[in-house]
């Protein structure tokens, strides 16, 4: 089994990322629908067991698509067997990331970043991966935790957004949180 790079919460952890608790503290469906309307492509990047991507997969309804990106292949398969044979699985692709690119190319209207731009290894290629995925006026909501993310790291990764090209327009709400929804 191949394992996780060191930064990344490794796939047998992935319960405690998925649970009935966590839903009712980080709702997906009220934190996400400002910003996800039906017919949307969405990027969940850093997806693990798919926690928020369920939801938008049914928050961008049948023309829609959300691409589901992980690092870790466990973590798509944990995703997979949760939406095998329900309407929901023709919505999700699963792509698998290296550790410096998500290697896509497709152009998406919004991107959904909880609780991992801390843990690439190169925070400036990585956002810069993401603007250029955006497409114009495009949204990034990129959500980072307090207990790993300190108040000048987070203002650092910020910088760093901004200087690829994206512009914070606000700092949305989220319990437990830093926030920012920036624009390309």
């Amino acid at each position: 089994m191949e394992s996780a790079p060191p930064r990344v919460c490794p796939a047998q952890r992935a319960g405690s990322l998925d649970n009935r608790f966590r839903r009712l503290l980080q709702n997906p469906r009220r934190m996400l629908s400002p910003y996800v309307r039906e017919g949307m492509t969405v990027l969940d990047i850093g997806c693990g067991p798919g926690f928020f991507t369920t939801d938008l997969a049914d928050m961008v309804g049948d023309r829609g698509r959300v691409i589901a990106c992980d690092i870790q292949p466990a973590m798509l398969e944990k995703l997979r067997h949760k939406v095998r044979g329900t309407a929901l699985e023709s919505r999700i692709v699963f792509h698998q990331c290296r550790e410096t690119t998500t290697g896509l190319t497709e152009p998406v209207d919004f991107i959904l970043a909880f609780y991992m731009v801390h843990e690439a290894a190169d925070q400036t290629l990585l956002l810069r991966d993401l603007c250029t995925l955006l497409k114009p006026q495009g949204l990034l909501f990129l959500v980072e935790p307090p207990i790993h993310v300190s108040k000048t790291a987070f203002a650092e990764t910020l910088r760093k957004a901004q200087e690829t090209g994206l512009t914070m327009i606000a700092q949305p709400a989220v319990r437990f949180s830093k926030t920012a929804l920036l624009q390309k």
